[in-house]
C-alpha cells in the first residue's frame, strides 16, 4: 500500500469562488471506490496563527469577539492569519501585539495542525509566548475585541466546560495542560 499516492482521480477542476482570504475549488473526481462525484476544497491564503501568552504567575490572555460565521461570541487565544510566505513567528508576534498590546521575549512553537482537512488545506501553528511586556493594542478595524487575563487553570476549565470551542484555542490549551503534567512547563 502506497500511502503517499492519492487514490482519487481528478477529471476536471473549476474555481467557484475567490477572494483575498479563500478560494473554493470544485473537482470532478473518481473516488477511491471507483464512483464519480465532486469534491470541494477550500484553499486558505493565510496560515492560522495562535498565541498562548503566559505570564510568570501562569495567567494567560484570552480574546473575546463576536464571530460572524457562528453568529456567537467566542473566547479564544490571540489568533489571526499570517501570509503563507511569511515566517509564522513574525505573524504571531504581530497578532499578539495587535490584539492584546503584549510583546514577548520568549517564543516556542507548541502545536501544528490542520484545522479541517476533509474540506480545506488550512494549517495552523500556535506559539507559547513568555516574558511578557504590556504595550498598546492595535486591533484591526474589523475587530471589536475584549481582552481577559485569567489563571491558566480557569482557561483549562473553560475548555472542559465547552466555553472555549475554537479549535486552535482548544488544542493549545490542552497542549499546555499536557506540558504542565509532563513537567515541561
Amino acid at each position: 500500500m502506497d500511502t503517499q499516492q492519492s487514490p482519487w482521480q481528478i477529471l476536471a477542476t473549476a474555481v467557484q469562488y475567490d477572494n483575498k482570504w479563500i478560494r473554493l475549488t470544485e473537482h470532478q473526481v473518481i473516488n477511491p471506490g471507483g464512483g464519480r462525484g465532486i469534491y470541494g476544497v477550500v484553499h486558505f491564503k493565510n496560515k492560522a496563527i495562535g498565541v498562548v501568552a503566559m505570564d510568570a504567575e501562569l495567567n494567560i490572555y484570552l480574546v473575546g469577539q463576536y464571530r460572524f460565521p457562528l453568529e456567537a461570541f467566542s473566547w479564544e487565544i490571540p489568533e489571526g492569519g499570517g501570509p503563507l510566505g511569511e515566517d509564522p513567528l513574525l505573524s504571531a508576534q504581530r497578532e499578539l501585539l495587535e490584539e492584546t498590546g503584549l510583546v514577548a521575549a520568549r517564543w516556542e512553537p507548541i502545536v501544528q495542525m490542520h484545522l479541517s482537512n476533509s474540506v480545506s488545506d488550512e494549517s495552523g501553528i500556535v506559539y507559547l509566548a513568555r516574558e511578557l511586556e504590556q504595550r498598546t493594542a492595535e486591533p484591526e478595524e474589523t475587530e471589536q475585541l475584549f481582552v481577559r487575563k485569567l489563571p491558566f487553570a480557569q482557561a483549562y476549565q473553560m475548555v472542559k466546560n465547552h466555553e472555549i470551542t475554537d479549535s486552535l484555542s482548544v488544542a493549545a490549551i490542552q497542549k499546555i495542560q499536557l506540558m504542565m503534567l509532563e513537567g515541561e512547563l
